[in-house]
């Protein structure tokens, strides 16, 4: 088991110098929930490109402006990486007005095609049952093949339909014809909320680990803190986790008595406000076994090199 570090060290740190090679490390370990997302949810990667530039460009507008003068496109994309094609285009286009439409994965485009083509809807405007492919199906009659292709010759229909499949957004009947569920395309109860949560807990909480690991930190560590174990049951997992939520209901609850006079007291302050977002989490997956060297009588002895 690893103890948390002293949550008391707040000592503040001399200039020191970015470390790309670290940052690469840990944006590597950090990227792959990130890909899961991205995978569960039909985002691909050149949405997530041109979040990136986004992003990129703001921050580098925002956070690493200059105080005297505008920052040039060519200053931030030194700071970025982003070609300075990219920087003007983002720089020149306001944020209210820029194309917000997402870049929809094929498999999606396929299924917002089939609720909303009349070619692929029954006179009561429900989903047509289509054939897999033209051969399968009657004369004249609308197909899942012909479907994918109105949207995309780049990908294939049963890729598309192999990743619906896994989706749960569609059934096969008898191996011929592809039915759309309907109900997969009802939103869970609290999704939207879900979502909101994500955004901001996780934004936020790694928003201080990146203030934390800034080279010039003039302000003292926020919190960011968490305690490990592993070698566990799956029975002692569990029994950790209901340990858990425990913790945090009561912890929850002093905090948020302590936060409700902290707003009261800050009513007729007229300085700069802040915001604060205290969290926990507990995360519990199956650990990897551990790699066991074979025995030394199985081991190949080096072979000399010959003269």
């Amino acid at each position: 088991m690893n103890p948390p570090a002293n949550p008391d060290d707040t000592a503040l740190p001399g200039p020191g110098l970015p470390q790309p090679e670290l940052a690469t490390q840990a944006l590597a370990q950090l990227l792959r929930p990130l890909a899961r997302l991205m995978i569960d949810h039909g985002v691909q990667l050149p949405a997530l490109q041109d979040l990136l530039k986004q992003a990129l460009v703001e921050e580098a507008l925002g956070t690493y402006g200059l105080n005297d003068k505008a920052s040039s496109d060519t200053r931030i994309a030194l700071l970025t990486g982003v070609h300075r094609k990219d920087v003007r285009r983002l720089r020149d286009t306001p944020e209210a007005v820029q194309d917000s439409k997402p870049m929809l994965p094929v498999a999606s485009a396929v299924v917002a095609r089939w609720i909303s083509d009349p070619r692929y809807l029954n006179t009561d405007q429900s989903t047509r049952a289509l054939a897999r492919t033209p051969k399968r199906g009657q004369f004249g009659e609308p197909d899942f093949t012909t479907l994918v292709a109105e949207i995309s010759t780049d990908v294939g229909a049963r890729a598309v339909l192999d990743e619906l499949l896994r989706l749960g957004v569609v059934s096969l009947q008898d191996d011929a014809y592809v039915v759309l569920n309907r109900s997969a395309f009802v939103p869970r109860e609290g999704l939207l909320e879900s979502f909101h949560f994500l955004a901001n807990n996780v934004s936020d909480h790694f928003a201080v680990a990146v203030h934390n690991l800034a080279p010039d930190r003039s302000t003292p560590p926020m919190l960011e803190q968490s305690a490990f174990c592993g070698d566990l049951s799956a029975g002692q997992a569990e029994q950790l986790q209901a340990r858990a939520r425990q913790l945090w209901s009561n912890t929850v609850q002093q905090f948020l008595q302590t936060a409700t006079v902290a707003e009261q007291r800050s009513q007729h302050d007229t300085g700069p406000k802040h915001r604060v977002r205290f969290g926990v989490y507990f995360h519990d997956v199956r650990q990897d076994p551990p790699v066991t060297p074979p025995p030394k009588s199985a081991r190949k002895s080096p072979r000399k090199p010959t003269p």
